[in-house]
């Protein structure tokens, strides 16, 4: 097969997508790891064992949860770009021990919250709260 300048130009600029696509991947997998890395230091959690923990304790019921397969509940508030709020639920300033007693017993903050006492432990919510922070 020959290849005229036009197919050349053509192979070029397929090059340079696929390699622009793997730098941008790369890029968006080192900024992750870079999350999560901060937010197991925040929190003291692993986000890694949060998605089982979150389908167990039905988290995703009620929150749309990004990562989540099936995390698209409409009762409570949208769990997205959580660490960028101000506050948790409206009532607590958004901080790691905050997120996690929150997650443990939201009655404390708010004793009108529709939010239930899952049972959730401690360890539990911190690895619930370093995925949320990770996200």
């Amino acid at each position: 097969m020959r290849f005229t300048r036009s197919s050349w130009a053509a192979l070029a600029i397929g090059v340079a997508s696929l390699l622009a696509a793997a730098v941008a991947a790369g890029l968006v997998r080192s900024e992750r790891r870079q999350n999560e890395s901060i937010a197991r230091a925040m929190t003291g959690g692993d986000p890694a064992r949060a998605p089982a923990l979150i389908r167990r304790y039905g988290c995703a019921g009620c929150h749309t949860i990004p990562g989540i397969p099936g995390g698209d509940g409409q009762v409570g508030a949208s769990l997205a770009d959580l660490r960028t709020r101000v506050y948790i639920a409206g009532v607590a300033a958004n901080a790691p021990d905050n997120l996690v007693q929150w997650i443990v017993t939201p009655q404390a903050f708010s004793p009108r919250t529709a939010m239930p006492a899952t049972g959730i432990t401690e360890a539990e919510a911190r690895d619930v709260a370093a995925y949320l922070y990770a996200q």
